[in-house]
């Protein structure tokens, strides 16, 4: 046990000095354009259109960094911004489906899945889910309150304090990144080195034959839900070639997944963002059940019409 538990803390380590080469900048840069008629002027002409679907100009930072790179990149703008609860719940769902959308298409290429499918799934979910939050769930107007930064950023004058301010946000940032994932992943190796992860592969193959997936799939669910697309790319590979699944349960398994990776630490990671996690489960995990029921039926039906 000691030495699953060594394991862990040292992939935690691993995981959080990775990440904070992407947070670390990200915030410093952020922080850093605050300050200058850069950011600003970016943020003024988007604003008409990121009015749509409810959220100010300044949000537009958060999801461009999110889309393009990965979750964390996207909390580090988020924490340089003051935006309510029901923004950042907004900014997370819709992160949460579409983030790391250049890597994690790559990867689906690697599978035998076109990525122009991926991207666009998972961009019309984040917008149209963002409507429906928008129009739909009441919030409030209270400001989200951030644990993982708690730099103040009002009335900064002069270059080296905003230096300082940058370097202090960016600072906190991965402190609060690590007190999250460090023992995140140390649950994780726990999960891999006792065999419960072979023991959930077992526990979900009745949950994959209602989403209309063959059991031989299993595995590839497994690895992306614990794992997600990025980390479990090598597993889900493995798993398809190795137990031969075919292009249908190749193609449910990732509309599944695209919707729904990850799942435990996708969305713990947002709770220092001061935001309820739970409704955040259940969005995904719903979303990606229903998604790929329907379209399993659709694939069960036009299959079924080609054979008459």
């Amino acid at each position: 046990m000691k030495k699953i538990l060594i394991r862990g803390l040292h992939k935690g380590l691993n995981v959080t000095w990775t990440l904070s080469k992407v947070i670390f900048p990200i915030t410093l840069i952020v922080s850093l354009l605050q300050h200058t008629p850069v950011l600003p002027f970016f943020i003024e002409k988007i604003t008409p259109l990121m009015s749509y679907i409810g959220l100010p100009g300044e949000a537009s930072v958060p999801l461009v960094l999110g889309f393009s790179l990965n979750l964390y990149a996207g909390i580090a703008a988020i924490i340089t911004f003051e935006f309510t609860v029901k923004q950042v719940f907004m900014l997370a769902v819709m992160l949460s489906f579409a983030h790391n959308l250049l890597v994690e298409s790559t990867i689906a290429v690697r599978v035998g899945i076109k990525w122009p499918i991926v991207v666009i799934i998972r961009l019309s979910l984040a917008f149209f889910s963002a409507i429906i939050i928008h129009h739909f769930v009441p919030f409030g107007d209270t400001l989200a309150k951030y644990s993982l930064s708690t730099v103040g950023q009002n009335d900064i004058t002069g270059i080296l304090n905003i230096i300082t301010y940058a370097l202090r946000a960016a600072l906190a940032s991965v402190w609060g990144l690590m007190i999250i994932v460090v023992p995140l992943m140390v649950v994780m190796q726990l999960f891999r080195d006792l065999g419960w992860l072979d023991m959930l592969t077992e526990w979900l193959s009745p949950f994959t034959r209602l989403l209309g997936i063959r059991s031989n799939a299993t595995l590839t669910l497994v690895a992306g839900l614990t794992m997600g697309l990025a980390f479990g790319a090598g597993v889900m590979v493995e798993a398809i070639k190795d137990d031969k699944v075919e292009k249908k349960d190749m193609y449910l398994s990732f509309i599944f997944l695209v919707s729904c990776h990850a799942v435990v630490e996708d969305t713990l990671i947002f709770v220092p963002l001061g935001i309820p996690v739970w409704p955040l489960f259940v969005i995904r995990l719903l979303t990606a059940i229903i998604l790929t029921r329907i379209v399993s039926i659709i694939w069960t039906h036009v299959e079924k019409r080609q054979t008459i």
